[in-house]
């Protein structure tokens, strides 16, 4: 149970460019739906790196893998999709930072 982890994140996120940042301040663009559905696809899976991650981001994942309706009515929206995909890209650079001040290179 070692992937995915950290660095596959990162490594998702980083072939669209530092531009993510601002993704949600782009709620028609559909640039990102591929990312989505790959971080959506990484969320559901059991690893140890995905244990420490909030329970609400990764309960959101499962229903929306498991076709619940309102979940899915919910992220159909860009602008949802977009929000969930900056708090992750958030999340996942404090935890790389925190990485780094430790010693652990990314």
């Amino acid at each position: 149970m070692s992937t995915p982890d950290l660095d596959d994140y990162l490594r998702l996120f980083a072939a669209y460019g530092d531009d993510i940042q601002s993704v949600y301040m782009a709620p028609n663009d559909t640039r990102y739906s591929l990312l989505f559905e790959q971080v959506m696809r990484l969320l559901v899976q059991d690893s140890a790196f995905n244990a420490t991650l909030p329970h609400p981001l990764r309960q959101t994942a499962l229903r929306y893998r498991d076709g619940d309706a309102p979940t899915v009515r919910h992220m159909h929206w860009p602008e949802n999709r977009h929000f969930l995909l900056s708090d992750l890209h958030d999340l996942l650079r404090l935890r790389q930072a925190a990485a780094e001040r430790r010693g652990r290179t990314v």
